[in-house]
């Protein structure tokens, strides 16, 4: 007997879910690309909010982020905690994911509920290339989160030398 057409328990479509998360973890492209082809919906969320476009953006799997891209793949649907897939890649200062994102449509200046943008985390966390390439992408370094605190500020809150003096001698 076929299980064609049989419905999926709850727990099976979970455990399937959870399957399909972690194909964007860990980068199957070609997986992902069957899966979406075949009808998964491309801005599936698990319980934190997370898209597979986040998952594979913060888990670095450029490949994987193109092909969630190519079947038009949100770029600016933020998590639970507000945080979207560029300021994650930001934060981990992977550079060719935040211009594979905003080559996808990622917005340069997008923020989290808080108002932090991508260039506070690279700012914050001293990743001076992702601040240098998001400047050039038109990231305004005067923005302000909703505390009041720019990019400059918050990297000289957390210890980050190097993109404080990039940031100084900028806004000069």
């Amino acid at each position: 007997m076929s299980d064609k057409g049989r419905q999926m328990t709850p727990e099976e479509a979970a455990q399937f879910a959870e399957q399909v998360f972690d194909r964007a973890r860990t980068g199957d492209a070609q997986m992902l690309d069957r899966l979406i082809s075949g009808g998964l919906p491309t801005n599936l969320r698990n319980h934190k909010g997370d898209t597979l476009l986040m998952l594979a953006a913060y888990h670095g799997h450029v490949d994987a982020v193109r092909v969630l891209l190519g079947h038009k793949a949100d770029p600016e649907i933020r998590n639970d905690n507000g945080q979207s897939p560029i300021a994650g890649a930001a934060f981990k200062g992977d550079l060719q994911m935040v211009k594979t994102l905003v080559e996808g449509g990622a917005q340069v200046e997008g923020s989290s509920f808080d108002g932090r943008t991508a260039l506070m985390m690279a700012a914050m966390f001293n990743r001076v290339e992702v601040v240098d390439y998001l400047i050039s992408q038109g990231a305004d370094p005067r923005a302000k989160d909703a505390n009041g605190i720019t990019a400059l500020e918050a990297a000289k809150t957390m210890g980050a030398l190097d993109t404080v003096a990039q940031l100084e001698k900028l806004l000069a």
